[in-house]
């Protein structure tokens, strides 16, 4: 008899690559709310935690698992949602301590050491810079998502103008966020605080680097390291790419910190990924983020590369059974998600067409192309963006080495077709 499986945000793509994990066969998927809901405009979190419970209780059947792969607000959601029906799920503190981002490096100051100084702004009156954090620093909220509202900040005259950018969006997220927060005996320190405050860190330096992984029975593991490159002289991503390329040792030290760091907030009976910044030759590494959640956008990675996607393991979690993976073995032996940008704004004048994408597909084995922007749109206008740039579209690119997987990338690129008008 087939179980019954829930979804926060459903969307077309990732459910064709669950329906691909192994067990699918035994699995129905059910959407819960849409990515309209959960990701576009405001974020009214308890008008939607009230429309998923209906949804749920008009289900004729048993709820086998609840599960989602979104940032906030389904990160928060389905452990609230989870004990209200008696599902297995990660505990909705230790959720919390990962993703409000004060509240998470004051835990990981209580087991590592590798992290940047920080410090609170306050948001009211004339903000300052904190005296022990020198330029150039990050100016962030303490809660966001895809690098929205992040500033990286050199001078006097960017932080005034960071600080009056985050003032202005900071309650979409952080209002909502605050509400998840009001269903916690918080610490003194935190309640204080609250979710639509600032953060300041000082500025890391190295290439960035992620793992993922699960917590189960109160065992932590990483069953994955990954690249994370950047457009060169910017912030923002080019791809996230699976193996790592870095030296063994930083791998284990990435490991080693994440075993710590996961086990003192708390969480289990989850997946997560954790970014760093990473010295290759010296293997220093240093805790940029933390995410109590495993990444969808990396699935179809560890599916070219492993044969089975990250998704197997945040079902099984759900099913309360061990995720720990079956052996099976990918088609390349290196893959990635890349991202197509623009870094400047603009109107869509055209996409390329589906025949388009197709016959690249077809000419460049191991290339899957999804158009981010729609004809008509005004890049500005797009939600979950950085700072910094514009995705037009994300590619998944499998290879058999990274120098074969760029130059694929390249001739993608050179093939698409997009115009843009002032």
């Amino acid at each position: 008899m087939a179980i019954d499986i829930f979804v926060l945000g459903l969307d077309e793509a990732n459910e064709r690559t669950l329906r691909r994990i192994p067990g699918a066969e035994d699995y129905r998927f059910h959407g819960v709310l849409t990515i309209e809901d959960i990701q576009h405009g405001e974020i009214p979190i308890e008008d939607l935690l009230e429309k998923a419970q209906r949804e749920l209780d008009a289900f004729d059947g048993e709820i086998g698992a609840i599960i989602g792969y979104w940032d906030f607000p389904v990160s928060t959601m389905v452990p609230m949602l989870c004990e209200r029906y008696g599902l297995p799920s990660a505990p909705l503190e230790a959720i919390v301590k990962c993703e409000h981002k004060y509240w998470s490096r004051l835990e990981q100051a209580k087991v590592i050491d590798e992290y940047p100084e920080f410090a609170i702004v306050d948001l009211a009156g004339s903000p300052e810079k904190p005296e022990k954090i020198d330029y150039p620093l990050w100016l962030k909220p303490v809660k966001s998502f895809s690098s929205e509202l992040a500033f990286h900040v050199g001078n006097e005259q960017e932080f005034t103008e960071a600080v009056k950018e985050i003032r202005e969006g900071i309650s979409r997220v952080g209002k909502p966020f605050q509400f998840v927060m009001d269903q916690l005996d918080l610490p003194p320190e935190i309640a204080e605080i609250g979710g639509e405050a600032c953060l300041a860190e000082a500025a890391l330096t190295g290439v960035q680097a992620a793992v993922e992984g699960y917590v189960y029975q109160g065992e932590v593991v990483v069953y994955g390291v990954l690249d994370s490159i950047n457009y060169p002289g910017t912030t923002s991503f080019l791809r996230h790419q699976y193996p790592s390329q870095l030296p063994d040792e930083a791998q284990a030290r990435m490991t080693e910190i994440a075993q710590r760091v996961m086990k003192q907030v708390g969480l289990d009976h989850g997946t997560f990924s954790i970014e760093y910044f990473v010295h290759p030759e010296s293997s220093q590494v240093s805790v940029l983020e933390i995410n109590p959640r495993h990444s969808q956008s990396h699935a179809e990675v560890f599916e070219d590369v492993d044969g089975v996607p990250n998704h197997y393991r945040v079902v099984q979690l759900g099913l309360g059974k061990d995720p720990a993976r079956p052996e099976r073995r990918g088609e390349w032996a290196i893959s990635a998600k890349w991202y197509h940008r623009r870094f400047e704004d603009g109107v869509v004048e055209r996409v390329p067409t589906d025949e388009e994408i197709a016959e690249i597909e077809r000419k460049i084995p191991g290339v899957q192309i999804q158009l981010v922007v729609e004809e008509g749109q005004r890049l500005s206008d797009l939600p979950a963006q950085d700072s910094y740039s514009f995705e037009l579209a994300d590619m998944m690119i499998g290879a058999a080495s990274e120098k074969e997987m760029e130059e694929k990338f390249d001739a993608a690129v050179d093939a698409l077709q997009f115009r843009f008008s002032a």
